[in-house]
Order: structure tokens, then sequence, then C-alpha cells
């Protein structure tokens, strides 16, 4: 019995001895780490979060917060990564049943040149593998000095200008490497929806809230994208609705009286997913600070209204839809102007009434090849008065295209097309009248095309793109545009890119030259105007230095485009009139460019630009002799800045600006003002203080310097030349003109905005 008992003791101490340390073990106190990952203040998704002496980690949700537990007491290396971001390690203490808090900021990593680009090939493509230089830009990067549209913000690109065309009515166009804006061709999701009519209005239209990305080639086109796309293309990339955030907005206000609300829902039906955006800018207080009687600044009314939907599919096929709505309603003119006034000869304003329809659309064909069905629409009404001309126009544009993406063997990879641009256009002008002047005669341009291209990856390291459009225009016949381009990357530090083609345009004055349209020249056109051509060469080369504590990368770009039957509107032959005439002999648009990105291992950020531009005609005059002269509103230097800092407490400091030298302007016979411009800086500073869960507050001056040009109109107190012929008073002939034009009249203003993303 004795026996028996000690028996059962001891299984018992035995089992209370193995359960011990277990229950010791489990009983022992532990600790845990938590935060956030983010960059530029948004959350990422699926960052990788690991301690190094544990191997312990966690990933990501959608709102970018990690938790590690189960921690013994101690100090740990916590490293944290996501692609496309710099590697972020930091000691980590964790205390027993205590919890460490981490909020991780990463910062995008410039040596990574991953961008998935399609504006230079036409499908989707590594923007380092691509052997046609792209440059790619986020809203992250436009943000740095908020404005309310595309048009604006478009200036913080180097080499890329937004050109005001009127002091009045504040409309321009965008100019790259000093060529006009009728030369950059205006994408959206790779469709020609702002082009003609719409380059001079539709600009200010393009919500940032819609934009995923802007891609910008500067050069020839033509052979993938037809006409217009002679000197540059700018593409805007609109968001993913199944990357985009559940909610996004961004408000703010500036110290003249400007207020701009951009604000998008993400929505779902079904295996589809949307996107709506909308985007309000309203500017009603009149300013007249350079005393000449007219407004400072164009007053505007305008709403956007952007849908796009997204569908899920088998096989993971494209399928996307998408539409615009954009109505706006501006003024510029005399102080005492309102709408009674609208084209009266009394008192002169200049007010244009916009609506704009749009639809883009993709599908990609339920088929094993990859065939791709393009398609756009747009419909532009314009309903204007400058001064007492009335401008009345309509314009259609369809657009349809089918290519086909095929990978040949291990080294070529063949893209091939066609495609149909069908243009109707009607005004008020002469332009769409009959040859007798009695009968009204819309302008219907059909223009059908096809292309082919072909990547050839010839040997390791080397790369050549081969490219041929043929396009067919009723009243000029066929158009061949050709295009040839190289890529040499010899190590993963340096690549070297070359390319050449040609580009060619089809003209209609009235739709695209608002100087034919406003103040109180007389327009003449010499004779029957021939589509332009151009040959274009460029030779790209970017360079990556690694060092201890940056990294740089420079991307170096001389270019040459020489041109023939150029539309020129002379100015000077009479300062009563307009010449418009194709060129009689050539004109060059050539130059270097330099960008120039640095990281720091501390938080700075600087991205800069410079870019040198030598842009004249040659011409012939009555005698024969060549006369050389350089072309209007395109500065032989001109630079842009970004410099971003970030400080403890989720504040940052941004300050921008860009540079222009002297530019040659429009002036008349015995013009007091100056023959070009002077140097000027437009300087802007923004802070940032960004909050948890996807606020963020900011503000800042633009114009800093507050630099205006000292000269504007002239003769403002007789926009209708009802006096010019005063020999008394107006001695030296003078006529009232808007083109003087190089800086924004709008001085110094502040600014103050908040914005928030909520993601699902």
């Amino acid at each position: 019995m004795i026996r028996i008992c000690t028996l059962v003791y001891l299984k018992i101490t035995l089992l209370v001895l193995l359960a011990f340390p277990s229950a010791a073990q489990t009983s022992a106190p532990s600790g845990a780490i938590s935060g956030s990952v983010s960059s530029d203040g948004q959350p990422l998704y699926l960052a990788n979060v690991i301690l190094v002496e544990s191997k312990a980690g966690a990933a990501t949700d959608s709102t970018g917060y990690f938790h590690i537990n189960n921690l013994k007491p101690g100090t740990y290396t916590l490293k944290a990564s996501a692609t496309g971001y710099t590697v972020f390690t930091r000691k980590v203490t964790v205390t027993a049943n205590g919890k460490a808090n981490v909020q991780i900021r990463l910062q995008a990593d410039v040596t990574k040149l991953n961008d998935i680009v399609v504006t230079g090939t036409l499908k989707p493509v590594s923007r380092a593998e691509s052997p046609v230089p792209v440059e790619v830009y986020t809203p992250k990067y436009f943000q740095k000095n908020p404005s309310p549209s595309l048009f604006e913000s478009i200036g913080m690109v180097n080499g890329v200008r937004p050109q005001l065309n009127c002091n009045v009515c504040n409309t321009g166009d965008i100019h790259i490497n000093g060529m006009e804006g009728a030369y950059t061709l205006i994408l959206i999701d790779g469709m020609p929806i702002v082009s003609a009519l719409s380059t001079v209005y539709g600009l200010s239209g393009i919500p940032m809230s819609m934009v995923e990305r802007i891609e910008v080639v500067k050069g020839p086109g033509s052979s993938l994208y037809g006409s217009e796309a002679m000197g540059g293309i700018v593409n805007v990339i609109t968001k993913n609705p199944v990357k985009a955030p559940l909610i996004s907005a961004d408000v703010y206000s500036t110290s003249w009286g400007e207020y701009n609300v951009d604000a998008a829902l993400k929505i779902k039906a079904g295996s589809a997913q949307g996107l709506i955006g909308v985007s309000y800018f309203n500017y009603q207080q009149p300013k007249d600070n350079n005393k000449d009687g007219f407004t400072d600044l164009t007053l505007q009314n305008r709403i956007s209204i952007f849908n796009k939907w997204g569908f899920h599919r088998k096989d993971d096929r494209q399928a996307s839809i998408a539409a615009r709505y954009v109505y706006e309603d501006r003024w510029g003119g005399d102080m005492r102007w309102n709408k009674s006034w609208r084209g009266s000869d009394s008192i002169y304003g200049e007010s244009i009434y916009t609506k704009r329809v749009e639809l883009i659309g993709m599908y990609q064909l339920p088929v094993k090849e990859k065939i791709m069905l393009q398609y756009s629409y747009n419909r532009h009404e314009q309903n204007s008065y400058y001064g007492k001309t009335p401008y009345m126009a309509t314009q259609h544009v369809g657009f349809a295209q089918l290519y086909w993406d095929k990978q040949l063997g291990e080294k070529h990879n063949l893209l091939t097309g066609a495609s149909y641009r069908y243009t109707w256009y009607d005004d008020n002008t002469p332009g769409t009248l009959s040859e007798d002047g009695k009968e009204n005669m819309p302008a219907k341009t059909p223009l059908p095309g096809a292309f082919i291209q072909d990547e050839w990856s010839f040997a390791d390291k080397h790369k050549l793109l081969l490219g041929y459009r043929y396009d067919h225009d009723k009243y000029n016949g066929s158009i061949h545009s050709p295009r040839i381009a190289y890529k040499w990357a010899p190590d993963t530090d340096n690549t070297l890119r070359a390319s050449f083609g040609t580009g060619f345009r089809v003209v209609n004055l009235f739709t695209e030259d608002h100087a034919a349209l406003t103040g109180s020249r007389q327009v003449v056109i010499a004779e029957a105007l021939k589509p332009e051509k151009s040959y274009n060469a460029n030779l790209n080369y970017v360079l990556k230095i690694p060092m201890n504590n940056a990294f740089l990368n420079l991307d170096a770009t001389g270019f040459y485009s020489y041109f023939t039957n150029k539309i020129n509107g002379d100015f000077d032959v009479d300062p009563n009139k307009i010449v418009y005439d194709n060129l009689r002999g050539h004109a060059v648009s050539q130059g270097i460019s330099l960008n120039v990105d640095a990281a720091f291992a501390f938080p700075l950020k600087v991205l800069a630009g410079l870019t040198y531009l030598d842009v004249y005609q040659v011409h012939e005059d009555d005698a024969g002799i060549p006369q050389k002269s350089r072309q209007l509103y395109a500065p032989k230097w001109a630079g842009t800045f970004t410099i971003g800092y970030s400080f403890p407490y989720n504040f940052g400091l941004d300050l921008t600006g860009n540079w222009n030298g002297p530019m040659r302007l429009p002036v008349q016979h015995n013009d007091f003002r100056p023959d070009y411009s002077p140097w000027f800086l437009l300087a802007n500073v923004q802070v940032t203080k960004k909050f948890a869960k996807g606020w963020e507050v900011y503000g800042g001056v633009k114009n800093l310097l507050d630099y205006v040009p000292e000269y504007a109109l002239i003769r403002p107190f007789d926009p209708f030349d009802k006096y010019v012929n005063d020999p008394v008073n107006n001695p030296n002939g003078y006529t009232f003109d808007t083109e003087y034009n190089y800086a924004p009249l709008q001085g110094v203003r502040g600014f103050l905005g908040i914005r928030y993303n909520l993601y699902q």
C-alpha cells in the first residue's frame, strides 16, 4: 500500500515538474510592436515589416497598419521595405507587457526606374526598358505647388511651358521645347481628347482628382498618334478605380478669392468598380492692381464631373469606360463690364461659355491574342465674344483604334493596328463658308491611318524600335511618318537613347490660334495653307550616381527639329493685321535640357531642370534675301526646381519655382514696350502638416517675389480703336492689342487648404 502511494506521489510530482516550465513560459511577460507605414502622407499597402533578430514580422493592411506580438523584452532591429522605396531600419525597445508604437515613413527610391509607361510605345513597358524617353509625374509632385488645373500644374515640368496667349481672357496652350501649343498633343488615357478647338479652353477643365500620373514625351510621336504630335505629347493617365482611395478630397482657397474643390468617391456595382470625381473652381473678385482699367485675372466659374468604370473579366482581360463633362463661364476685360455689355462696342469684355462632353473606352477582345480596341468621342461647344466680335463654334471628334500586341520569339515585339479619326467642325467665321460666301459648310475631316512598330532586342543590352505610320487626308493625300529609336544600356547606371522621326499637322487656324479671334487686328490669310511637316532627332543619356549618403539621377537630352510649311502669324507687317501664311523657308527648334533628381540620406529631395533653346525661322524677304528671326515666346534659357524637406512630427516644406530668360514678344511699330522680356522667377513656398488617418493641412505663398510684368495692354482706354487715327493723341498709330504677354499679371497671394484620403 505504501509502495503504491509512493508511486502515485512520484507520478504527480513528475507531471507538475513537466508542466511547470510550460506554465512559466506562458505566463512570462511579453510585449508587442505596432504602427503604420506611409510615404508622402499616404498609407502603403503590403509593406513588409520584420525584426532582424527574431525573424518575426507582418505585412501592412490597406490602411498601412501592422502589429507584431508575443515578443520577449529587449531591443530589436526593425526593418521595413516596399517595392519602389528605400529600406527603413530602426532600433526598437520592447518592454515587459509593453507596446511600442512606430511610425514609419518610406522614401521613394529614385534608383528604381521601373515605372510602367505607355506613351512612348503605346503599350505598357518599364520606363527603364522603353527605347523612347518618357518622363513620369504623379499628383504628389504637383501637390508641392497646388493648382486648380493641369494647365497651371504642367509648368513644374522642365522644358514644358504653359503660355498665356491673352492678357484679357487668360487662355493659353502648352509649349514643349519652345514650340507653340499647336505642336503639343494632349491625350487622356492615350486618346486625342484635348485637341484642335479644345486646346485653348479644354486644358483648364482637367481636374487633378482624376489623374494617376502624367507622362511627357518631348519629340515627335506622329508615327503612333498621327496629326499634331509634332513637338511632344502630354498623356494624362486617369486613376484605376480599383487602386483609388475610397474617398479623396482636396479643398483650398487663396487670398485673391479663388476657391477650388477636388473630390472623388469609389463605388462598386457587382464585378465593376467605379470612380466618380468632381472638380469646381470659382473666382469672382475682379482686381486691377496695375491700374489699366482691366481685370488682372479672368473671372471664372468652372465645374468638371468625371466618372470611370473598370470591369473584372475572365483571364484578367482589360475593359474600362470613362466620361467627363465640363462647363465653364469666364470673362475678363474692363472693370465696369457685366453681361449686359456682352457683344457691345461700348465697354470691352471677352466672355466665353464652354461646354464639353467626353467619352473614353478600352476593351480587350475575348480572343487568345492580345488585341485592344480603344475609342473616344468628344463634343465641344463654345459661345464667345471678344469685344464685339462673336465666335460661335461646335466640334465633334470621334476616334477608334484597334491594335494587336504580339511577342514574336524572344527578340521581337510587334505592335500593329489601324485608326480612324473623324472631325466635324462648324463656326461663324469665313473658315466654314463656301467659296462664294453664300452657304455655310461645316468642315468634315476623316483621317484614316495604319501603323506598325517592332521592338527588336537584337543583342544583349541593345534594343531597336522601328515604326511607320500611314495616314490619308482628303485634302493633302498620303502622309508618311516613319520613326526609329535605339537604346543601349551597358550597365544599370548608364542608358543611352537616340531617336529620329517625322511629324505632320493638318491646320484649322481658327480653332487653335487665339490671336486670330481677339483684339482688333484684321486676320489675313495669304493663301491656302498647306500641312506642316517636321523632322526631329533626339539624343538622351541617363546616368545614375549612387553615393554613400545620396543618390543622383541625371537625365540629359539634346534635340533638333526642322520644319517645313510652318504656318506663321506675322504681327510685324501691319499693326492692324495678322497675316497667316506658310513660311517660305524653314524653321528650327534645337537645344539641350538637363534634369537632376537627388535624394539624400536625410529627408531632403531635390528635382531641378535646365533647358537651353534656340528656336528660330529663316524666311526670304521681298528681295529674296534670307532673314532669320527668333520664335515668339521661346526663351533661350529656362528652368524649374522643386526642393522638399521633411521635418519631425510630419511637417514638410516645399520650395518650387520656374524661371525664364528673355523671350521675344509681339510689339507694334515704335512700341514703347521692350521687344524682349526680362529675366524673371516665379517662386512658391508651401508648408504641410500630415495627421493620422489620411488628413493633411497645407498653406503657403504663390509668386513669393511678387513678380508682375511691367507692361501689358496697350491703349486699354480705346479697346475698339474708335480713336486710333487721332494724330495728336496717338502719333505712333498704336492699336489695342492683348498679345503682349509672358507672365501672369497675378501677383503674390497666400493659400490654405486641406486634403483627405480614406483607403478601404
